[in-house]
């Protein structure tokens, strides 16, 4: 029995079962020509390969200098037609083959190559470096020659910051999500924010915090008149919607005109971390950083928190404050 052709023949079966389960045709064609991008990495059908071959081609793809979350990928959608094969096909590979399916991929190999080594595991910038930044930005307000992309720019990136959303999200954002009267600080309604795999959208309200809603304010009424008529709350010169390519290459060619060193440099990503990390530094409770970045599980927002290091001294330094305070008001009761 011709190995190849089998192999071809179940990665159709699996495509179909993605079909069955409703997955756009979008995340269809991406997930096939991942899994067949990780199946030419192979010399051999998926049941022969040892943990030793898994081994050998993720750490290519390491030296290759593929970006950790490519590689996640790549491994992910390996381990899902692998375990799709021992759920359905294992009785006719071993038929035919004689093979016994033990998956290759384990904790070691996994962890080593594609370990959480992407942007996350940098420590965000700090209050003080995001506030020069800004800083830096209001100082080309008043001297560029055009202010509106410009004062757009300040918006944009404030927004970024102070309520966490992802780039894609603040693309999205159009005028009408802008609710200065809803809530004590006014909201941002993220109508497409991620959601988990095949499930679409997730919407969700974010309150401007940190003054974000002067600032929406004073880009609204001073600002987006200037910009071209769109329904996008961040457009271009065009009129057009900033695309979350758009926002990081111009977000790095800001930084670039900064003149900062490259080790002082961010992404849009790093300002989401950024923005947990600040707010769970001065006091913020995990669970609401949760629903302001909008994640799924405390868990992965735990992992976008990357206290400074004088994080436990200064945690210290509040509590006995705190401590010492309760008992002055606690005498002064007394007498």
């Amino acid at each position: 029995m011709d190995a190849d052709r089998l192999q071809s023949d179940y990665v159709e079966d699996y495509v179909a079962s993605w079909v069955a389960r409703g997955f756009s045709s979008t995340t269809i064609e991406q997930g096939t020509t991942r899994l067949e991008r990780v199946l030419a990495a192979f010399s051999k059908p998926v049941w022969e390969v040892s943990r030793e071959d898994m081994d050998e081609v993720v750490g290519s793809w390491a030296t290759a200098g593929i970006a950790a979350s490519t590689r996640r990928n790549y491994v992910q959608a390996f381990k899902g037609f692998y375990e799709f094969l021992a759920a359905r096909k294992v009785v006719e590979i071993e038929a035919a083959f004689g093979v016994r399916l033990e998956s290759p991929l384990d904790e070691f190999n996994a962890a080593r190559h594609v370990g959480n080594d992407s942007d996350s595991t940098k420590v965000p910038p700090t209050p003080e470096r995001v506030e020069e930044f800004f800083d830096f930005l209001k100082e080309r307000i008043a001297t560029s020659r055009k202010f509106g992309p410009a004062a757009r720019d300040y918006a944009l990136f404030r927004t970024l910051y102070h309520v966490g959303v992802r780039t894609e999200e603040a693309a999205s954002l159009e005028l009408g999500d802008v609710h200065f009267g809803r809530g004590p600080f006014g909201k941002l309604h993220v109508r497409f924010g991620k959601g988990a795999k095949t499930s679409g959208p997730r919407p969700r309200w974010v309150p401007m915090l940190d003054g974000l809603d002067l600032v929406l304010h004073w880009f609204l009424d001073d600002v987006r008149p200037r910009l071209p008529d769109s329904k996008a709350l961040f457009c271009d010169e065009g009129g057009g919607r900033l695309h979350g390519g758009s926002i990081r290459n111009r977000l790095r060619h800001l930084l670039e005109l900064e003149g900062r060193p490259v080790e002082e440099r961010f992404t849009p990503h790093a300002l989401r971390h950024a923005c947990a990390t600040h707010n769970y530094e001065r006091g913020m409770d995990l669970v609401a950083i949760q629903q302001l970045l909008g994640h799924w599980q405390v868990g992965t927002t735990m992992r976008y928190v990357s206290p400074s290091a004088t994080f436990i001294e200064d945690a210290y330094r509040r509590a006995v404050s705190d401590t010492l305070g309760s008992l002055q008001e606690g005498d002064g009761h007394g007498h």
